[in-house]
């Protein structure tokens, strides 16, 4: 099997291509952890809000739709799929522990760093493991299908960090409008506070943190929790 890296777009299938979707996602979040690396401290809260809106949609569709016909097309699927889940789990518990700091915690350089591994460690097993493994399970057609199916799922995920929901279906499946829908509230509200005028600032800045708090509370839903792997589950 040959790394989706090493391959061109006409490899993957075309540009409808669910690996072609994929490789797409991945090569934008290197650029944005090294735009991330390039900035202070003090200014690197919205390219984190980028990331977040990137990585979280793109791995909240990995988990709905392609792991499992992994899970069904091979016999150690549940095998690879559990690792790259655990690595999603890691991803949220680290961005939630990080929204919770301030940016002079001493805290904050060693769970960033760590998030910033946890991310390209799942990049490169999916690279590398997961995805060249369905190349070689499906058919080009297939993998078309999946790629339009993936895109739909990922235009209404969540955008931010639900540690508690499940990764697997049926929770991550019923969780997933509700969630989306606080998130995105949630992201215009921070978009609109990094262009006011400081007056208006503190309103929005509790609109917001009023929106994080029915989102957790939110996730905590039993239907939410339920199917994932005792292994993710924290």
């Amino acid at each position: 099997m040959t790394s989706l890296a090493a391959q061109t777009e006409q490899d993957l299938g075309g540009p409808l291509s669910v690996l072609t979707r994929q490789k797409r996602d991945h090569v934008e979040l290197d650029r944005l952890l090294h735009e991330l690396a390039a900035t202070s401290v003090s200014r690197q809260d919205p390219v984190l809000r980028r990331i977040y809106r990137l990585v979280f949609p793109h791995a909240f569709a990995e988990e709905a739709v392609l792991w499992p016909v992994l899970r069904r097309v091979l016999p150690d699927g549940n095998e690879i799929t559990l690792q790259v889940e655990r690595e999603h789990q890691e991803v949220n518990e680290l961005v939630t522990a990080l929204e919770s700091m301030a940016s002079e915690s001493t805290d904050r350089s060693a769970t960033l760093s760590r998030l910033v591994e946890v991310l390209r460690e799942d990049v490169r097993d999916e690279e590398d493991v997961l995805l060249p493994r369905l190349q070689a399970a499906v058919s080009r057609q297939r993998l078309i299908g999946l790629g339009l199916a993936w895109e739909l799922v990922r235009r209404v995920s969540p955008t931010r960090a639900h540690p508690i929901v499940a990764r697997r279906p049926p929770g991550n499946a019923l969780s997933a409008i509700p969630l989306a829908a606080i998130d995105r509230a949630r992201d215009r509200v921070d978009q609109v506070i990094q262009r006011q005028p400081r007056r208006a600032v503190p309103r929005l800045e509790s609109a917001s943190r009023m929106l994080t708090r029915l989102s957790h509370r939110a996730e905590r839903f039993p239907p939410f929790t339920r199917g994932e792997d005792p292994a993710t589950h924290r």
